[in-house]
């Protein structure tokens, strides 16, 4: 089946675009998000609202339970299961997150490779998300350096965490491990300085707009979370305020500082492993604008075809 992607660094408004382009044409939504699919974790999470998802139809929301580990495979499970709906409606499919380890999953497929432990795979995704893709460069070069030689694309954070895997579970790595060609993805971009204001204005929100109370109500329910959840942008700043280690206002300069990390991140992660049509944002640039300049792009480049 084929799919329609927005992708683009948080904080950009891609769910707003999405979910307007989806009321328009009656599309199915796909979340690319590694954090939306726990349970619970919504304020932080940046959540479409339950007014949202009464209008248009969700997947790759609450799927888990935060103290259980969750993996790519698993999320194409859901994008199977978003494909099924969409194609059994007659209704098109729109992919959008930031997530470059579930996009690339979708855009490019999974090499064969045994099951492996959940846990390994949610150590090196933690790794990744808290470190950046250099820590797991070093880790599979110092490590493995076998399978390091074997690697082709060295850049590709989705094919790092899978050679990490494959090497501690002994497997070797097919030599010339490639990733298949695509077609260039619409991905919002906003300018630094723009979208470092957005980011602050958003922590401050999520905090005034009860993040502690959803974190506390959190802990309650679940006290061992998982090491991705427990360590989620925005909640484990305030898990640390509820232990007095942090002030709300410090927890506003910490999930903002943290966040303007990962979406440096995922702008980079996009320039080198997506082909990308770059859609400017601009301050004044309504919902409504963006969606035209999205739908624009889609109609030049076409739709992609899901690896599921």
């Amino acid at each position: 089946m084929n799919a329609w992607f927005l992708a683009g660094p948080t904080a950009t408004g891609k769910t707003a675009v999405a979910h307007l382009l989806a009321e328009e044409c009656n599309a199915v939504i796909l979340c690319a998000d590694a954090m939306t699919v726990y349970r619970g974790l919504d304020i932080g999470t940046a959540k479409p609202d339950a007014a949202m998802r009464s209008r248009v139809a969700y997947y790759g929301l609450d799927l888990i339970d935060p103290d259980r580990p969750f993996s790519v495979g698993a999320f194409r499970e859901e994008a199977r299961r978003a494909a099924q709906a969409a194609e059994g409606g007659g209704r098109p499919l729109i992919v959008v997150g930031g997530s470059g380890l579930y996009l690339a999953a979708l855009l490019k497929g999974l090499d064969p490779a045994p099951a492996s432990d959940p846990a390994v795979r949610e150590r090196w995704e933690a790794v990744l998300s808290e470190q950046g893709i250099a820590a797991l460069q070093d880790a599979l070069r110092t490590r493995y350096p076998s399978a390091w030689a074997a690697l082709a694309d060295p850049q590709n954070a989705r094919r790092l965490i899978r050679a990490l895997e494959r090497a501690e579970a002994g497997v070797s790595l097919p030599n010339g491990w490639r990733g298949a060609a695509i077609a260039p993805v619409a991905t919002l971009a906003i300018e630094p300085a723009l979208l470092k204001r957005r980011i602050a204005v958003r922590a401050r929100t999520m905090v005034d707009g009860g993040l502690l109370d959803e974190a506390a109500r959190i802990r309650a329910r679940w006290p061992a979370l998982s090491r991705t959840a427990r360590h989620a942008i925005g909640y484990e700043e305030a898990f640390a305020v509820l232990d007095g280690g942090m002030t709300p206002e410090q927890s506003v300069e910490r999930i903002t500082a943290r966040t303007w990390q990962l979406a440096r991140r995922q702008m980079t992660w996009f320039r080198h492993q997506l082909p990308v049509s770059w859609i400017p944002v601009g301050e004044s640039m309504t919902v409504r604008e963006a969606a035209d300049a999205v739908r624009s792009q889609w109609e030049k480049n076409g739709p992609h075809t899901l690896h599921l």
